[in-house]
């Protein structure tokens, strides 16, 4: 896959989101907004200078990094983004065992890395962040990571890597569990109107009903 030249936006009432494929594994990092250009940042996986560059360009004041989860190819950028936005970056607990080995795990793929100092905050069940006139409501969905959550908006939800076009999240790596993915998919994103788009951590947005309908994985 070759990198996107530039960021796409995709708009949700007075929310954007957009969505620019970072790093040697495409991981999508996103910029979420309201009407206000107040937002948060989820998941900076890589390739800092363009992230920084996207919020630039955008003009959103950043309130915080996100994280769905802490595999090292959605947190590559925290530390350059944290320190050059002044932001505090939440993660759910059950991750920060993952958060801390993602020097190592990225050495065993041979890709450089920069391991972030310590999250600020923990992410909890049902906690809403607010910027501006956005909010996103926070909601468990473990299975490809142990603490893995999703975000969820006004018509849209940033899923990491739970849900994609026409798959789900891989679940043999340290910590995955296939049943647990499965039963969240249906508690949490199955429960959403078909209509709710679905930002994923790699590849291209989906919706609700298309992958209620196609993907092999909930049929």
């Amino acid at each position: 896959m070759t990198q996107a030249a530039h960021p796409q936006v995709f708009t949700h009432g007075a929310a954007r989101v957009w969505s620019l494929p970072t790093g040697p594994l495409q991981e999508n990092a996103l910029l979420v907004a309201g009407a206000q250009n107040e937002g948060f940042l989820v998941d900076p996986g890589d390739d800092a200078a363009r992230i920084l560059d996207l919020v630039r360009v955008s003009g959103v004041t950043v309130r915080g990094i996100l994280l769905t989860h802490a595999h090292f190819d959605h947190i590559g950028a925290v530390q350059p983004v944290r320190e050059a936005l002044r932001v505090p970056v939440h993660l759910h607990p059950a991750d920060r065992e993952i958060y801390a080995l993602g020097g190592a795990s990225a050495a065993r793929w041979n890709l450089p890395f920069t391991q972030p100092d310590a999250p600020d905050h923990d992410l909890l069940q049902d906690q809403t962040f607010t910027a501006g006139d956005l909010t996103l409501r926070v909601r468990e969905l473990p299975g490809h990571a142990p603490g893995h959550v999703v975000f969820v908006g006004e018509d849209f939800v940033i899923g990491g890597d739970t849900l994609f076009m026409g798959g789900i999240g891989r679940t043999d790596l340290p910590g995955g569990n296939h049943p647990q993915l499965l039963e969240g998919l249906t508690r949490e994103l199955l429960s959403l109107p078909d209509s709710v788009t679905v930002y994923p951590g790699h590849g291209p947005r989906t919706t609700i009903g298309r992958e209620r309908q196609t993907n092999p994985f909930l049929n």
